[in-house]
């Protein structure tokens, strides 16, 4: 399926809590943080090094800003990670490395500069630890050693930073070890031309995937580095959201990422790829409009070495790969990026392609396919969505909700609650049910799937936020990691009387997390306490919904989706007064599904002539 720029839905999305926040009138604080102090009891040898870390916040340690791949700086733009260098010394592991170059951002990114601008370094491939508190001699050896949690952040593969999220309550109340990794950015994580391939450049250099390849090192690294913190490297669950969850999904189809891990949690991804030439090739020939060939030209072309973009074209067509490449790594970084965002970003994220199926470190065939036909990793598999998704994008968006000041209303109440509820379960048929279906299809490893419905949110001046966005995109990241505690950021939604029921539900979910981690069932969680959650079948079903006792408490219900059956539903559904809508509501399916596609939305007889709609 060709995917046009407005199908960047799951891509570009961002990833964080903060941007439901930017509704209720918050913004990301900048607190300033104590000196932080090196605990003597934290010391570790890795294979590159000792280090030593600090206290963590939930009264485990943290070593932050570790090193997992050399920089990828210099020559080593748009090539594969390579291991990292060793060092002499203890190496102090106190404070987090740099964000990948992005633009600053309060969605979830990194925030050191101004809204907008750039920020962060190519120098920036570190990961932080978190463990429980041992001291070297009591840190776990053999069968006694810990789950590895590996966390992969969102924030549309363009903006975002390992750093945003605390693993500490995670890793010291439920006894396993998180890892954050940072991971290239935009057109430097996934970038694919010809003219940038040295001459001995691997079949990975030669993939474009660079982002994912770095995710493949940091797999590589926790391997050979999980003994140190007590980890088990037989025993490693890839988690994250969004981008991050498509990222997690890139790594079960990719053969480079096989033997590296063994449980995967898939919070609101997806399925979606780049085919080759959507990804390199000019505009003109299928490709991207941000595709690699179009990004080259218009660094020709702001470089001065081309008056027009045909002009660039040619100019980058008459270039040998020598004198091609060593400009295009030459080019400042800021500048790479500033060219790609000229055209505009939604709150710092780019309009570029990823993950793109080149045949090597991502196979040529579509996600779902690989999926049913057992070619994926044979793991156990979570995968969920929130009950309300893309009400976070649809409180921003001024057709939908009028706004004054920082307060946000809804405009046509029936028609918000219609389209979010069309929205958000076409996100759950392509990001849960359908993927769990493949899988059990397939008859490999089990698949589990949940709905998050916690909207407990309270009202701001009017301004109703559990209906403006209720269990929105990204809402179930603090529950997950069990930290509330984000200043200004949380004090819009996480309120006093909420407290206890967010707390509760919280631990209930680190249980299950961490269960599954241990042992690749969820099972009754961590300390069997919780009701059952039972795997998928070939058939579908169930769905395990997560919410508060004032939400109906954790059950399994029947609750299945799928692209074909929604639009279905949406055909014959009287809420959508006439044609128009009924066909924007159809072509806004389109855009997410593998099974409702683009393909299928061109061939509905009442809406031809009208192409899909964005978002």
């Amino acid at each position: 399926m060709t995917r046009t720029p407005r199908l960047r839905i799951q891509a570009t999305l961002c990833a964080a809590l903060s941007v439901a926040l930017v509704a209720a009138g918050c913004a990301r604080p900048r607190a300033e943080e104590p000196e932080p102090v090196a605990v003597a009891e934290s010391q570790r040898t890795l294979s590159t090094g000792a280090i030593v870390g600090r206290d963590g916040r939930y009264g485990g340690h943290a070593w932050l800003g570790v090193p997992y791949a050399r920089p990828p700086v210099g020559p080593l733009r748009w090539r594969a990670p390579e291991p990292p260098p060793s060092w002499s010394g203890t190496r102090e592991a106190l404070r987090k490395g740099s964000a990948c170059v992005q633009l600053a951002s309060g969605l979830g990114g990194a925030d050191q500069a101004p809204e907008g601008e750039p920020t962060g370094s190519e120098d920036c491939l570190v990961m932080n630890v978190y463990a429980p508190r041992f001291a070297p001699a009591e840190v776990p050896r053999g069968e006694a050693r810990l789950p590895v949690m590996m966390w992969i952040h969102g924030g549309g593969n363009t903006i975002g930073e390992a750093s945003f999220y605390d693993g500490s309550r995670l890793a010291t109340e439920n006894r396993v070890v998180v890892v954050a990794v940072n991971y290239r950015l935009g057109p430097f994580g996934w970038f694919r031309h010809e003219k940038v391939w040295a001459p001995d450049a691997s079949e990975d250099d030669r993939s474009g995937n660079y982002g994912t390849l770095d995710l493949v090192q940091a797999l590589r690294f926790v391997r050979e580095n999980a003994d140190a913190f007590g980890g088990d490297p037989g025993n490693v669950t890839i988690f994250g959201e969004s981008a991050g969850a498509a990222n997690v999904g890139s790594l079960l189809l990719s053969p480079r990422a096989r033997g590296l891990f063994h449980r995967a949690i898939v919070q609101s991804g997806g399925t979606h790829t780049y085919e080759v030439v959507e990804a390199s090739a000019p505009t003109a020939a299928g490709g991207h409009r941000w595709s690699t060939a179009e990004g080259v030209a218009a660094l020709l072309e702001r470089g001065g070495l081309a008056p027009d973009r045909a002009a660039a074209h040619a100019k980058a067509n008459s270039m040998s790969a020598a004198e091609l490449g060593a400009w295009l790594r030459e080019r400042p970084a800021y500048e790479v990026l500033e060219t790609y965002a000229s055209t505009g970003a939604f709150g710092g994220m780019l309009d570029v392609p990823d993950l793109v199926r080149d045949g090597a470190v991502l196979p040529a065939d579509s996600g779902l396919a690989l999926l049913a036909s057992g070619r994926s990793a044979q793991v156990p598999v979570i995968l969920g969505t929130n009950r309300d998704e893309v009400k976070l994008f649809m409180a921003l968006d001024d057709e939908r909700v009028w706004s004054f000041w920082f307060l946000r209303y809804v405009r046509d109440r029936a028609r918000y609650e219609r389209d979010a509820e069309y929205g958000s379960r076409g996100w759950k048929a392509s990001g849960a049910d359908e993927p769990a279906t493949a899988l059990a299809k397939a008859g490999g490893a089990p698949a589990y799937v949940y709905r998050f419905d916690w909207d407990e949110l309270p009202t701001i001046l009017g301004m109703d936020l559990a209906r403006l966005l209720g269990a929105a995109h990204g809402f179930e990241i603090p529950f997950v990691f069990g930290h509330f505690e984000l200043g200004r950021l949380g004090a819009g939604i996480f309120r006093e009387e909420t407290e206890a029921s967010r707390q509760a539900l919280s631990a209930q979910m680190r249980s299950y997390w961490s269960q599954f981690a241990y042992t690749g069932n969820p099972g009754r969680g961590r300390r069997d306490e919780l009701p059952e959650w039972p795997a998928w079948t070939a058939a579908g079903g169930p769905t395990l919904v997560i919410d508060t006792p004032a939400g109906g408490g954790l059950r399994a219900e029947p609750v299945v989706e799928s692209g074909p059956a929604l639009a279905d539903q949406l055909r014959a559904d009287p809420r959508y007064a006439d044609v128009a809508e009924r066909c924007t509501g159809l072509g806004r399916l389109s855009l997410r599904s593998e099974t409702y596609t683009e393909e299928s939305y061109a061939a509905e007889p009442l809406c031809t002539g009208r192409p899909p709609p964005p978002f």
